[in-house]
């Protein structure tokens, strides 16, 4: 007997079951593709369908959301490299899309803020300066005037209130979008960083910053924390000293440039910096 049993048509897929591309922190944005899958043996499928897999990111559509904070020491020492980041301020969108172009990476969207700092205990209300986020390249005009606007005077004695100033750049409101992200915090110090002391952080910012070196390590390496684990980057032109040397010796993903204490980064060139940003991203 012939089954009349009508044939339930087959369910649509579920929308919300569909993939997506991966999240930008599921793995490091350079890592190499997986190899293809292997090509069938019917004639018609085309040999260009498959992707060569040096391809760049950028000749394939992935666009980068990065945000960078610099942390400047603004103390006495500090006016060499704070000439050049003044001279290069309003540029610094284009020499920075120029280093990534060239290695064959599409941004699609740059921040860039700034916390600048000197020394909470001689410095007081002076020794923290923040700026918010500016998009470039629309808000280049604003992030020059900022820039501009910063005197490099204070600090007291030699060590800084670096570690502070890190702190309050992990805690940056960072960007949710783009098909990959990075989030590069950039240090300028010519001198250590004080230890963290609670008792000298003013009252407003004590919710932002660890009462100690080890509340800051596990504010870096929290990978539920506001830092993505792949995208996060951090990139010292710091002398070797308490603090600096601490970091680099301990935390991930971590490039530690020495300067020379006491030069006010006289050594570092201007073209290094863009360059170890577009390397880091």
């Amino acid at each position: 007997m012939t089954d009349t049993t009508p044939t339930s048509p087959a369910p649509e897929p579920d929308p919300t079951s569909i993939e997506t591309p991966a999240a930008a922190d599921a793995a490091p944005l350079d890592a190499p593709e997986g190899p293809s899958a292997p090509v069938g043996a019917a004639p018609e499928a085309p040999a260009a369908t498959v992707t060569p897999p040096q391809t760049s990111l950028a000749s394939r559509g992935v666009n980068y959301a990065v945000d960078i904070v610099f942390c400047i020491d603004v103390t006495g020492s500090m006016d060499p490299i704070l000439d050049a980041v003044k001279a290069n301020a309003l540029g610094f969108y284009d020499d920075v899309q120029t280093n990534l172009t060239a290695k064959g990476k599409n941004v699609a969207q740059l921040r860039v803020r700034v916390v600048a700092f000197r020394d909470l205990v001689a410095d007081g209300d002076a020794a923290i300066e923040e700026s918010p986020f500016f998009a470039l390249p629309d808000e280049r005009a604003r992030f020059s005037e900022f820039v501009g606007g910063l005197t490099a005077e204070g600090g007291g004695d030699a060590p800084e209130s670096g570690l502070e100033a890190v702190a309050l750049a992990i805690n940056s409101p960072w960007t949710r979008t783009g098909d990959r992200r990075r989030q590069v915090i950039v240090v300028w110090s010519d001198q250590p960083a004080h230890p963290l002391d609670a008792s000298a952080v003013p009252a407003d910012l004590r919710s932002r910053i660890p009462a100690d070196f080890n509340g800051l390590t596990d504010a870096w390496e929290d990978a539920q924390g506001v830092m993505g684990s792949s995208s996060k980057r951090l990139i010292l032109f710091a002398p070797d000293g308490p603090g600096w040397s601490d970091i680099s010796a301990v935390w991930e993903n971590v490039v530690h440039n020495p300067s020379v204490a006491g030069g006010g980064l006289s050594d570092v060139d201007y073209g290094t910096i863009v360059d170890s940003i577009g390397n880091s991203v």
